[in-house]
């Protein structure tokens, strides 16, 4: 396609009035010249940086010294315009779009594949986008960010420059669950964390030679689960780097929570354990019958999510009166759970402690929201299929593994076929994560290479800083337990009132893991990001809206420790009918 830009590139206005008075300098310093002087004194005028259009961006190589961990240097394989596109908050004004790769030390290992989107009229702001499970593709950096409402404009719709990469591996047939990039060291420890700086980097020096600019006035993360880790990671790792950051459902603690999944991934394998679509149903209606009205209120969520985990037990709830627990014990149908159900499950909800030392420091995972969560039950909603495939899926975990098991029982194989043993023939199963025998050592590396778990984040905060944060109560693949823990923890290392300067964090009932027929969150999170950030605004009480359950219902969006209670009175859809509460 022929580039629009080529006589007039972005700002042109702007790099005319700078090259206009560039050209002024260097006549009064050729005058200067000109009445003599020694011949040191002799320089040439100072060059005028000249923005490039976009065609001009096809082929440019970024040198291995322009990125802060080492590579082998990247280059611009294709650079295209992208016309105007949408209406309203859809609108897409017309941008660059360059696909490149950042090239391995190792010969080895993989290229990191990048996508940068570089608008026309740019807003001095980036956004970069974090991806999910093992990666492996580019995420569309043309989207929202996680949970972004649809009547809100996004990020490059809003102007920002916005990248994304695969992390350093092309995702086979399983896709996110892809790990056999894992038996490569720096295609390992580029996904841990590295090509997130690699990336940056990159896209840093491309933006700087597209706008002729010294680089953006501001610098955003947004990502969910894998994507919520690498929030964190950037963080963490490149304080400096970055501005702001939204995380959703975030995986920071990724290796021990593969230790998780293995754990329940063993339950589930066990003879009769995994419950079929109908038995999920059945589960998820006895939970709600019992714990619905916790909050106050019958309107089909639970949002009192500590009670509800303290009161209710499987093998003693009823379902319309009758036990939930199948006569005997044994499977005697769908609307019942035999006792080898009821064990697996309960090992769902139930922590992970550690009896040997992990070398990211994590003693334990504290399990998981099962009870009135949706585990992948039969309906028609149009987002169940993505609901079954993140959850339990279709099928129970066996050896070989089928693509058809649970999500999280497909990853903890591919984590421990290809990052653990690097021995794509070894049974899974039998890897005991509470006791990994001759593994152990290998498990413990493991963590300290992919848990993102530093508390002191002094360093982000004190050059101002701020991460707004949320999870979803109901995510059956990432815990929101584990994310409070995250919380507390950062609260405990800095102290409640400066991380309430730069931080907040919130819980979403109903809410699963980037999608939910009970309760699909949209949050408008960078609008308030960037009024936190940009004008110092401190994010007001929000609201959040459910697409997916009961469209156009709202509710508060609670701080952590709080939820939402009904007050008593008015409609149960409105968030104005509940407080934020702690007990």
């Amino acid at each position: 396609m022929q580039d629009t830009n080529t006589e007039n590139p972005p700002d042109q206005g702007r790099n005319t009035r700078h090259a206009a008075s560039g050209a002024l300098l260097a006549g009064i310093v050729l005058t200067l010249s000109a009445c003599g002087g020694d011949d040191h004194e002799h320089k040439p005028p100072p060059s005028v940086a000249k923005p490039k259009s976009c065609a001009e961006m096809a082929n440019v190589e970024v040198p291995a010294t322009a990125i802060g961990l080492p590579t082998s240097g990247a280059v611009v394989t294709e650079a295209t315009v992208v016309p105007a596109a949408g209406s309203g908050a859809q609108a897409t004004g017309e941008y660059c779009r360059v696909l490149g790769h950042i090239r391995p030390v190792d010969p080895n290992a993989p290229n990191i594949r990048f996508q940068l989107n570089l608008p026309a009229n740019w807003n001095n702001k980036i956004m970069m986008f974090g991806g999910g499970g093992y990666n492996g593709t580019i995420p569309s950096a043309q989207g929202n960010v996680p949970a972004g409402p649809a009547d809100q404009p996004t990020p490059l719709g809003r102007g920002y420059a916005t990248f994304a990469s695969d992390s350093g591996h092309q995702a086979g047939a399983l896709g996110s669950r892809d790990g056999s990039f894992g038996v490569n060291d720096e295609a390992l420890r580029n996904f841990a964390s590295d090509a997130l700086k690699k990336t940056r980097d990159t896209a840093l020096h491309l933006i700087k030679a597209r706008y002729a600019t010294e680089g953006p006035r501001r610098a955003y993360f947004a990502g969910g689960s894998t994507g919520g880790r690498e929030a964190l990671a950037v963080v963490q790792r490149w304080p400096d780097d970055w501005n702001g950051a939204i995380v959703l459902y975030p995986a920071w603690n990724a290796a021990t929570l593969d230790l998780a999944f293995g754990r329940i991934t063993r339950a589930l394998a066990q003879p009769g354990a995994y419950p079929n679509a109908a038995k999920r149903r059945a589960l998820f209606d006895a939970s709600l019958q019992a714990c619905d009205t916790l909050d106050g209120v019958q309107d089909g969520l639970i949002s009192n999510v500590a009670a509800c985990n303290a009161t209710f037990d499987p093998a003693t709830a009823t379902l319309n009166g009758a036990p939930l627990r199948c006569t005997g014990g044994g499977d005697t149908g769908d609307n019942c759970l035999s006792d080898p159900q009821i064990a697996a499950l309960k090992v769902y909800n139930a922590p992970i402690q550690f009896a040997y030392p992990l070398g990211s420091g994590e003693t334990q995972y504290p399990g998981f929201n099962v009870w009135g969560a949706d585990l992948g039950m039969s309906g028609p909603s149009p987002v169940q299929a993505t609901v079954i495939a993140l959850a339990l899926n279709l099928d129970p975990p066996a050896t070989p593994m089928p693509a058809t098991a649970p999500y999280f029982a497909v990853f903890w194989d591919q984590w421990v076929r290809f990052f653990v043993t690097r021995d794509p023939n070894f049974n899974s199963l039998s890897l005991d994560p509470e006791n990994p025998g001759p593994w152990q050592s290998r498990v413990s590396e493991l963590t300290a290479l992919q848990d993102i778990n530093k508390t002191d984040l002094s360093a982000f905060a004190a050059k101002g800083g701020k991460i707004l944060m949320a999870h979803g109560n109901a995510d059956v693949l990432v815990s929101s337990r584990a994310t409070a823990q995250y919380y507390e923890r950062v609260r405990t290392t800095m102290g409640a009132d400066r991380v309430g300067q730069f931080m907040r964090y919130y819980e979403i009932p109903g809410y699963g893991h980037a999608a939910s027929t009970v309760f699909n969150a949209a949050w408008d999170s960078l609008t308030a990001l960037e009024n936190w950030v940009e004008k110092g605004a401190e994010p007001p009480a929000q609201v959040v809206a459910d697409t997916i359950g009961v469209p156009g219902r709202t509710r508060p969006l609670c701080p952590y420790p709080s939820w939402p209670r009904y007050k008593g009175g008015g409609d149960i859809n409105v968030a104005d009918s509940f407080s934020c509460v702690t007990q």
